[in-house]
């Protein structure tokens, strides 16, 4: 069943965020307004409406700020692939579709329905003001003007319409649930025999004409794959600071300034007595509270070690009464200001007179003092250092960016004169149209290749545009050498022909010596045992493969016991006999979940079929030259 789930999450997830977030992820609101607007290039079409490139374009850098924008300090470079900008085209053309279908379908609410739903649904709770009106304060926090949320409000409750029929009353009948609760649930109890290739490898001999023929038959196995030798020159932002020189003043003064940075606040670990008087009590009634109160630290100043038992037995603060009064640690701005005043001009061990607040009257003794030090200006030197260049960094970026962009793009036949310009390292590499394993920096970028092996680049040996290949990074390569996917000579590639060989010839020996064993335990038809025995099922695999996994739940449970023969190549035959079913296990929260889990997957396999039906009724199509431009660095 999960593997059923699994295959719907993306639609699902994608139609969800459609029924709840009221909010148009690709577009904007604005987006829609120029509904009929190609700027350039159409990238797809719906019911004869181009989507440009610019949109596509725009769309996608406004999915990776809110990325950023959500995780400050993640790398975003895994969101700017050729499969992600995919994803960014197909929830464009899903967008157009559905709006397309809410229009056609006459499904955008009238004023009433608006209203009514706005007052109703808890989800714009967090809009109405106390008369249940719209908050404007709200709206302006959003950046939103009334006329623009009533515009987008509208559009996501017709967008809601367009699918939400089929998301609500998707059929999920017992039958077929039931079966696929089975499938996931039910345990087999099972016995493996495996028969290992590498047992059977001495048997193997190759001989020199093997490994020819081998190679000429599977020639295309043992290809180099395409290459380029490239020169790359990267801007980093932490490269900017490192030649900005500071004078003993500077540095000084940025010490002073930030000195809080170099501080540890200073907190009091307090105790006290409350004798509660609010104020809405009668001036006599407060009078007796004082007298209380002032009872209470005559008693403390004559014995402080029974502070805490007094604190016990009178302190009306509930709160801390049981703990002998005591606050912890605090720091200043979490207490009342009288409260605060008292406890930080006291000393450890003092006992202060009779505070009073809003909440009463209070005798506060100090048990502890720390923090309040700050580190010499000697010790932070470096750290302060660092600071400015970081800072000096950031105020030249945006023109460095500006001077390496252009450079790199003006002067196209060489990364010398942007090198010279911006004192940068000229490198090189050899790299694939993937990233190679263990890649990192900028030759891990997918973007970057695509740009390294783009046709223009490959044919004419131009720099490539500058690419964004991390937070603040910028790379610009050329292709010093191209080298086209080749077949390598039988002499580079001998020992793994031959590996290959002894690999494939030691597996069938595995399987003939398995099928043997099959047809041997089915003619005999005794219950001789096989050496492993299990109980297994999709929820505790206990490491078998999903094939063989497959092959035990296939098995024909009115036919048990049943011995079956599972070929999986280089892992081995294994020869298996299924014994029983046995009851499915019931998860410790009911099978009620994975029901409800079963008929979401549904009501999404619904949805996306009926999505698809509505992509060709208006004719969606995504243009061959960006389905091949989202593909690019495809592996």
């Amino acid at each position: 069943m999960f593997e059923f789930i699994r295959a719907h999450t993306r639609l699902g997830l994608g139609l969800l965020l459609l029924l709840i977030i009221p909010s148009f992820i690709f577009f904007g609101v604005e987006g829609y307004a120029r509904f009929n607007d190609a700027a350039s290039e159409a990238v797809a079409k719906v019911d004869g409406q181009k989507v440009s490139r610019a949109e596509w374009d725009e769309a996608h850098r406004r999915f990776i700020e809110n990325q950023r924008r959500q995780e400050p300090t993640a790398d975003t470079t895994s969101l700017d692939t050729p499969e992600r900008r995919r994803e960014t085209l197909d929830g464009i053309v899903r967008e157009r579709v559905l709006m397309t279908a809410a229009t056609k379908m006459n499904l955008f609410p009238s004023d009433a329905r608006m209203k009514r739903l706005f007052d109703s649904d808890p989800q714009y709770a967090g809009l109405r003001g106390p008369d249940g009106l719209i908050s404007r304060e709200a709206l302006v926090g959003m950046g939103l003007t009334p006329a623009l949320f009533d515009q987008r409000l509208r559009q996501e409750l017709g967008l809601r319409q367009v699918v939400a029929g089929v998301l609500q009353t998707a059929p999920a009948s017992a039958v077929p649930a039931t079966a696929a609760l089975d499938a996931f649930m039910q345990s087999r109890s099972v016995q493996l025999q495996r028969f290992d290739p590498a047992a059977y490898r001495e048997q193997v001999q190759v001989s020199d004409a093997d490994i020819e023929a081998y190679y000429k038959a599977n020639t295309v196995k043992f290809q180099a794959p395409e290459q380029a030798r490239i020169e790359y020159v990267l801007l980093d932002i932490a490269q900017l600071g490192q030649d900005q020189t500071f004078t003993e003043e500077e540095l000084r003064k940025a010490y002073s300034d930030g000195i809080s940075r170099y501080s540890t606040p200073e907190e009091r670990r307090a105790s006290h007595i409350l004798v509660k008087a609010e104020a809405n009590l009668t001036a006599e009634e407060r009078a007796k509270a004082r007298a209380k109160a002032e009872g209470l630290l005559a008693e403390v100043r004559k014995n402080p070690a029974a502070f805490a038992e007094l604190a016990r037995k009178n302190s009306d603060d509930t709160g801390s009464a049981e703990q002998g009064g005591d606050l912890d640690f605090f720091g200043r701005g979490q207490m009342v200001k009288p409260f605060e005043d008292s406890a930080f001009a006291l000393k450890q061990g003092e006992v202060s007179g009779i505070v009073e607040s809003d909440f009463g009257f209070h005798i506060i003794t100090v048990t502890g003092v720390r923090g309040g030090q700050t580190r010499p200006f000697e010790a932070v030197r470096a750290e302060v250092e660092a600071e400015l260049r970081k800072g000096a960094a950031q105020k030249r970026w945006a023109e460095a960016a500006v001077t390496f962009t252009d450079t790199a793009y003006e002067q196209s036949d060489s990364l010398k004169p942007v090198a010279d310009k911006l004192k940068l390292t000229v490198q090189t590499a050899t790299v694939t149209r993937t990233p190679a394993p263990g890649a990192a920096g900028p030759l891990a970028s997918p973007k970057l290749l695509a740009a390294v092996f783009s046709t223009d680049t490959l044919t004419n040996k131009r720099n490539t545009d500058a690419v964004e290949v991390g937070s603040n990074q910028l790379v610009s390569a050329r292709v010093v050498e191209h080298m086209p996917a080749r077949a390598q000579p039988l002499a580079e590639v001998k020992d793994s022909v031959r590996l290959r060989v002894v690999e494939e010839r030691s597996a069938a020996l595995a399987r003939q010596a398995g099928e043997a064993r099959v047809a041997a335990l089915q003619a005999a038809g005794a219950a001789e045992a096989l050496p492993i025995a299990l109980t297994v099922s999709r929820m505790t695999a206990q490491g078998m493969p999903p094939a063989l996994m497959n092959a035990a739940l296939r098995a024909d449970a009115s036919k048990l016991p049943q011995v079956v023969g599972v070929d999986l190549g280089a892992q081995g035959y294994f020869v298996m006999r299924v014994l029983q079913v046995l009851p499915r296990e019931v998860p410790p929260g009911g099978e009620a979940p994975l029901r409800a889990q079963y008929a979401q997957a549904w009501a999404a396999a619904e949805a996306d079929a009926y999505l698809a039906a509505l992509k060709k009724r208006y004719k969606a199509t995504v243009t061959p030259a960006a389905a091949a431009a989202a593909s690019a660095a495809a592996p």
